[in-house]
């Protein structure tokens, strides 16, 4: 990957399509301007722009580490896009959110994974099981597998869940050498017999300098609302402190990871 040319299209929002009434955040599908349909993340859902900052940096970290996710882009909303809408909840939100928004490439025709029916070899599984451990993914559990099959393989999706020491900031720095431990919850986790090997490979791929770059994409708009931080540029530098800090010490969550899983056999 070249850095110097990370970046993510722009689209403007033409059509909402249905919701998908998914937790607190309803996202819709939704067409761009570009002919596409997309799944449309909301900054004027309940977690705000916090959430799409946790989606950039999951799926871009993702596809750095070679991992399958759709393509993000921004989506811009009309002010008077809502206008004609009768759902008075999906009103509101769309009000909340006119201007920058975030979007996944919808993956038509994908299923829902259910671990019962497809096998994850051990490699893949550990590869999620790292990732989700660095990114604190809470969302990735039986209930909620947030993974699709498209095509026959595997695609991660929904991150917003990362992150979540961010909603609050207290103590973000020792919290970045913290093991996770929602991480016995994982899904694949049974399955996550190569955590060491997946860590020295992914230590080497995801270096300080990708980390910068996808921190580069976030839009200082979004980082406008945090009073712990004197402006955009320190915001957005906290959280590269944080992914750096934490790649550096992952010999602490894969050890957790690894107690946990022995815990399930």
């Amino acid at each position: 990957m070249d850095n110097s040319e990370l970046a993510l299209r722009s689209v403007n929002v033409i059509r909402y399509v249905t919701p998908l009434r998914e937790g607190g955040s309803m996202p819709a599908i939704a067409e761009a301007d570009d002919g596409f349909l997309y799944v449309l993340k909301f900054r004027g859902a309940g977690q705000g722009a916090k959430a799409l900052i946790a989606e950039i940096f999951g799926a871009e970290i993702a596809r750095v580490l070679g991992l399958r996710v759709p393509e993000i882009v921004f989506a811009s909303l009309d002010e008077a896009f809502g206008r004609i809408e009768p759902d008075e909840e999906i009103q509101d939100l769309l009000r909340a959110s006119e201007g920058l928004n975030l979007a996944l490439h919808y993956l038509s025709g994908a299923i829902t994974f259910d671990p019962l029916v497809t096998k994850v070899d051990s490699k893949l599984a550990s590869q999620i099981v790292w990732l989700d451990c660095l990114l604190t993914n809470m969302d990735r559990t039986a209930r909620n597998t947030n993974m699709l099959i498209w095509h026959n393989e595997l695609w991660l999706i929904d991150h917003g869940a990362s992150l979540y020491f961010h909603h609050s900031w207290q103590n973000w720095e020792a919290q970045a050498v913290r093991p996770f431990a929602l991480i016995k919850d994982h899904v694949l986790l049974p399955f996550a017999t190569e955590l060491e090997q997946v860590d020295q490979e992914f230590k080497t791929l995801l270096t300080p300098a990708h980390i910068a770059s996808i921190a580069a994409l976030i839009p200082d708009e979004w980082l406008m609302d945090e009073y712990s931080f004197g402006s955009p540029a320190e915001h957005r530098q906290a959280y590269v402190y944080f992914l750096e800090t934490r790649l550096a010490h992952s010999e602490i969550f894969v050890k957790a990871a690894e107690d946990a899983r022995e815990g399930l056999i």
